[in-house]
């Protein structure tokens, strides 16, 4: 068998990986999806309580619209919000059903290489196939050959630490049971019951920390929920910036969601703690928390602590592959220039492709959230671009891949890492880019991002 009548492997069955295997089927190619949650969208369905600061028009890839339109299938209304859980339920469960046996659930890739080559063997390594290695939900193993492969895998197994380091903090892991990564889902009542009427500390300062501020804030107000208090611990200081581009965001529902974070502190059910980095966390002997600062700063016992310090790749699987990633975000290095909130502080993303996703390894892609490595704000958007154009020069079709027609909306958020240690610093004279500070909104149901689409470094969502 040749290598080009092997399948393409793609890796997770989200909302980028579904979308490659659309846009493969479109081509006349055979995809192969391995997704080793038990179902399309596992990672989503974990923050199906959480709304997505896109609207439905942007959640939807053309390719998989046209192959679930055969089935009956209609697109929800594209001006309204879908939760996670309704972007699983009403799209990317439909769309893994048409694709059939194609989408093997229960898959967990654990490595990927050429057959007969590790990374050191030159002799004929691009003329061999891939290998990926998986382990089935039975602990079966099985090797499968690929003319290439799309990793869509995502970041949402490896959330940040808390620790101002990029390492846990000191006791940290001893902390693990008043600690989470996630964004609770507080309509749970065992969820609810967890934090009502507590004192809780939410690190970090993107999207998904704005959501979880809001939604404490509307548990405080609530009647079970009186005695609710967060400390919001941030890195850096209080800006015009922080809490994102208010109603200069050209995505109003996120826009909102650093309003109803502005709210939740402006009305006191939360206080900042600015330029703390957290060194570790100590037992204060009651069964409580204290946070405590690589500058000796000790803050105020807390019952739990919602860390949302954003997600980075797991490259474990792909050490065998010849990756060119830039040393600060983990991101193939011709994309990371675009995207590196070091040099990017405001505005949008340059559309890109295959070209600035590729690699020395010619035939393997990292798309979707995972392509951006530890940089923050991916859109859905960006990865169906993402994977059209991988999937057309897959096909040799050039002159498409190198077509990147994408607008993307602008964020309205300046600030970055440039600033990070300067508390209080006021950026509204930073190059005339920033918003200014946006004006106080009521929300009635905060919008946010899961982890699939739409990530912040705070962790939100898009792969």
């Amino acid at each position: 068998m040749s290598t080009q009548q092997l399948p393409v492997v793609v890796i997770g069955a989200g909302p980028a990986g579904l979308a490659a295997a659309a846009h493969l089927v479109e081509r006349g190619i055979e995809p192969l999806v391995l997704e080793a949650g038990d179902s399309a969208g596992a990672a989503v369905r974990e923050w199906s309580h959480v709304r997505l600061f896109s609207p439905w028009g942007e959640v939807v890839d053309p390719a998989a619209e046209k192959l679930l339109a055969p089935t009956g299938w209609t697109r929800p209304d594209p001006a309204t919000y879908p939760s996670g859980g309704d972007w699983a339920e009403r799209y990317l469960q439909p769309l893994a059903d048409v694709l059939g046996d194609r989408v093997r659930i229960g898959t967990t890739v654990t490595g990927v290489s050429r057959a007969g080559r590790d990374r050191i063997v030159d002799a004929d390594r691009e003329t061999q196939p891939f290998v990926v290695h998986v382990e089935h939900a039975d602990g079966r193993e099985e090797r499968v050959l690929a003319r290439a492969v799309i990793d869509a895998s995502g970041t949402w197994t490896t959330p940040s630490p808390a620790g101002g380091s990029g390492l846990p903090a000191l006791g940290e892991k001893a902390a693990a049971d008043r600690i989470t990564y996630r964004v609770p889902d507080l309509k749970d009542p065992a969820v609810r019951a967890r934090y009502a009427g507590r004192r809780t500390a939410v690190i970090g300062s993107g999207a998904s920390a704005f959501t979880a501020l809001a939604h404490l804030a509307e548990l405080a107000k609530s009647e079970d929920g009186k005695g609710t208090h967060a400390v919001w611990v941030l890195r850096r200081g209080i800006s015009g910036s922080t809490f994102g581009g208010g109603e200069a965001d050209q995505l109003p529902a996120r826009g909102a969601l650093g309003l109803a974070a502005k709210a939740a502190v402006d009305d006191g059910y939360a206080d900042a703690v600015t330029g703390f980095r957290t060194e570790a966390f100590e037992p204060d002997g009651d069964g409580r928390l204290v946070l405590v600062g690589d500058d000796d700063r000790r803050l105020e016992p807390v019952d739990e602590v919602i860390v949302l310090t954003g997600f980075r790749p797991d490259l474990s699987f792909l050490s065998e592959i010849r990756l060119n990633l830039d040393e600060r975000l983990q991101a193939p290095v011709q994309l990371a220039p675009l995207i590196d909130p070091n040099q990017h502080s405001c505005g949008t993303v340059y559309p890109h492709g295959h070209r600035e996703l590729s690699h020395p390894e010619q035939g393997i892609y990292l798309v979707g959230m995972k392509s951006y490595g530890r940089a923050p704000t991916f859109l859905a958007m960006t990865g169906y671009e993402q994977v059209r154009s991988v999937v057309a020069a897959i096909a040799g079709d050039l002159d498409s891949a190198d077509r990147v027609e994408l607008t993307l909306p602008e964020t309205g958020v300046c600030g970055g890492a440039g600033l990070f240690d300067a508390p209080d610093v006021q950026q509204a004279d930073a190059g005339g880019c920033c918003a200014p500070a946006p004006q106080l909104v009521q929300l009635g149901a905060p919008a946010a991002v899961g982890k699939a689409v739409e990530e912040d470094p705070a962790g939100g969502c898009c792969g």
